[in-house]
């Protein structure tokens, strides 16, 4: 039974999400091995798990997988972590896959930005309310890209739609997320979305922002824990030492190629005898030596949780 919207509040609010890639093989989803993927990362002391989200390659999905990777990604937890799925794209298709969503035992939903066009904010203010009023599900705004609303629009939607219940940040706008914060109070959840939200995780924590998403869990959790656990005690030689001996050069990494964000984090998990296919196009998969660079940095993560 899904989590009503409050009670998925306060979880997701309480620890570490996990953001999982989606297995492919041969080019098709691979139920099997993404079902123990999720076995695999619901051992592990996450507060809540994002199924056919960026990461897990949303944008690449077809609308007839969508609905089996989010009842694969809810047995696979054995309700034992929070399932929010991914929606987005334009406001009737998002709506759609907000019921396929609930269909499938998803305890809430992520807000991915809408498709290709710019749009005023008035539109993204509708589109966000018509997604909140089609689902009772726990709702979470992701800012980032080409959809970013501001405190006004917020405070709107908070006081027509219960069931908003988070509002997760990929702008780095820390002046508007300043902004959010003070007007929303306690209202959301608040939720780093950078990517490779540890990087922000000390700056935002500042601001009220008690979680993260983190990509890194895919291949690495127990590295994961240890510096969001390090987060929350405010360990400033752990953090610092974990950002620079692995985060730093990971995202130094990750930039050299567009796509890095998810192709690399594919590639984690299969050096650590978790794969999970390649990625689909538009995004292309990591080059040899990039691999290669990857790999190094990934035996070193061992040596730091040892």
């Amino acid at each position: 039974m899904s989590l009503d919207p409050a009670n998925l509040k306060s979880r997701i609010g309480s620890g570490l999400l996990s953001f999982p890639v989606t297995d492919f093989k041969d080019g098709e989803f691979d139920q099997q091995s993404y079902a123990k993927r999720l076995e695999w990362l619901a051992s592990y002391p996450a507060a809540g798990l994002f199924a056919a989200g960026g990461t897990g390659e949303f944008f690449s999905l077809g609308l007839d997988e969508y609905e089996t990777v989010i009842e694969t990604a809810v047995k696979g937890t054995a309700g034992k972590t929070p399932v929010i799925a991914g929606t987005g794209y334009g406001t009737r298709i998002a709506c759609q896959l907000a019921e396929k969503a609930a269909n499938a035992g998803a305890d809430g939903l992520l807000v991915l930005p809408h498709y290709l066009t710019e749009a005023p904010n008035d539109g993204i203010e509708a589109h966000l309310s018509a997604i909140c009023g089609s689902t009772d599900l726990g709702v979470i705004y992701y800012a980032r890209a080409n959809s970013r609303l501001g405190p006004d629009a917020l405070e709107r939607l908070a006081a027509k739609h219960e069931n908003l219940i988070g509002y997760k940040d990929g702008t780095g706008d820390l002046q508007q997320m300043v902004s959010i914060v003070t007007a929303l109070e306690d209202r959301f959840t608040y939720i780093g979305g950078l990517p490779t939200a540890e990087i922000f995780a000390q700056a935002y924590l500042d601001l009220g922002v008690t979680t993260y998403s983190s990509a890194v869990f895919n291949f690495v959790p127990e590295l994961a824990i240890t510096f969001y656990n390090a987060i929350r005690a405010r360990d400033g030689a752990t953090i610092n030492k974990l950002l620079r001996e692995f985060y730093v050069p990971l995202v130094a990494l990750r930039d050299k190629k567009a796509g890095y964000a998810v192709s690399m984090i594919k590639a984690g998990a299969e050096i650590v005898g978790k794969p999970a296919g390649s990625v689909r196009t538009p995004l292309s998969d990591m080059t040899p030596e990039h691999r290669a660079e990857l790999e190094r940095l990934v035996q070193h993560a061992k040596t730091l949780v040892a």
